[in-house]
C-alpha cells in the first residue's frame, strides 16, 4: 500500500514538471506571439484608412497646383506690351496708305457682294478706260481717281435696285497704278511701282543708294502741282543718316528724286573731257 502512495506521488510530480517545460517552450512562446499578433492586426487595419487619407490629401493638392495656369513673368507682359505696341504703330502706316489709294490702269481690285456670289467678281485689273464691268451692270463704273470706299458705295448704289440692302466690299489686291522715278547718281535709276507708301530714304535705298559720286546733301524731289507746274522739294539725305532731320518727306505718286553729282563727278566730268582733248590733238597736230 505505501509502495502504491509512492508511486502516485512520483508519477504526479513528473506530470507537473512535464507541464511547467511545455508551457516554457520556443513552440507555445511564438504561438502566443502570433495569437497576440493577430488580435493587434485588426486595430493597426482601422488605423490605415487614416493614414490613407492623409497621404491623399498632399497628392490631391499637387494635381489641383497642376490645374492652376502658369503665372506670366514680368518679362514675358514686357515683351507682349512691346509687340502689341509695335503692330499699334505699323499697321496705321500701311492702312493709311491703302485706305487714301486712288485707283488707276493697272490696279487688281475684288468686288464682293455679301451673300451673292454670283453677283461678286475676284481679280479684276482695272484697263486704261478706268472702267470695269459687272454683273447686272453693262455700262460698268468707272473707277479711276477713286478710293476702293467710294467704289463701294457706288456699287452698292447700282445693285440697289435688284438685291435688298446688299453689302458691297471692294478690296485692292494689287497696286500698279502708282509710280515714282529715281534719276542721277543711284545705284539702280528708273521708274518704280509704289506698292506702300514711302519716304525719300525709302525710295533711294529701294534703287541702289546714292553713289560715291552723289551729292546726298542736295537731292530734290520734284513734284506736280495742281496748275501743271513742278514744285522742288529740297531733302538732306546726310543730315537724316545723321539723326539731325526726319525722315519726314513722303513720295505721292509721278514724284521724280533727283540725285546731283557731287565734286568728285564734277572732276570726272572735267578729266573725261581733258581726255578727249588730249585724244584730239593726234589728229590737228597738236594745238
Amino acid at each position: 500500500m505505501k509502495k502504491l502512495l509512492i508511486q502516485n506521488f512520483v508519477v504526479a510530480i513528473a506530470m507537473a514538471i512535464g507541464a511547467s517545460t511545455f508551457a516554457q517552450s520556443p513552440n507555445n512562446a511564438s504561438r502566443q506571439r502570433k495569437a497576440t499578433a493577430d488580435s493587434t492586426s485588426p486595430a493597426a487595419a482601422d488605423t490605415k484608412p487614416s493614414d490613407a487619407s492623409t497621404t491623399a490629401n498632399p497628392s490631391g493638392d499637387k494635381s489641383k497646383d497642376k490645374n492652376k495656369p502658369a503665372e506670366v513673368t514680368a518679362d514675358a507682359q514686357t515683351n507682349r506690351t512691346d509687340q502689341a505696341s509695335e503692330e499699334a504703330a505699323i499697321v496705321p502706316y500701311y492702312n493709311n496708305f491703302f485706305t487714301t489709294y486712288r485707283l488707276g490702269p493697272e490696279d487688281v481690285i475684288s468686288v464682293t457682294v455679301f451673300g451673292q456670289d454670283r453677283y461678286s467678281k475676284q481679280g479684276i485689273k482695272i484697263p486704261p478706260s478706268g472702267r470695269v464691268s459687272l454683273a447686272l451692270i453693262p455700262d460698268g463704273i468707272f473707277v479711276n481717281g477713286k478710293t476702293v470706299d467710294q467704289v463701294a458705295e457706288l456699287i452698292k448704289k447700282r445693285y440697289d435696285e435688284y438685291i435688298l440692302a446688299p453689302q458691297v466690299s471692294v478690296s485692292l489686291d494689287q497696286a500698279g497704278s502708282y509710280r515714282y522715278s529715281v534719276v542721277g547718281d543711284v545705284g539702280q535709276p528708273g521708274i518704280r511701282l509704289m506698292t506702300r507708301r514711302l519716304s525719300v530714304s525709302e525710295a533711294i535705298a529701294e534703287a541702289g543708294g546714292v553713289l560715291q559720286t552723289g551729292n546726298r546733301k542736295k537731292i530734290v524731289v520734284l513734284r506736280k502741282q495742281a496748275n501743271g507746274s513742278l514744285a522742288q522739294i529740297p531733302v538732306n539725305l546726310s543730315a537724316i543718316y545723321r539723326g539731325q532731320a526726319p525722315d519726314s518727306i513722303y513720295l505721292v505718286p509721278g514724284d521724280q528724286v533727283i540725285v546731283p553729282g557731287n565734286t568728285l563727278k564734277k572732276m570726272q566730268t572735267i578729266m573725261g573731257f581733258t581726255q578727249v582733248l588730249s585724244f584730239a590733238r593726234l589728229f590737228t597736230g597738236g594745238w
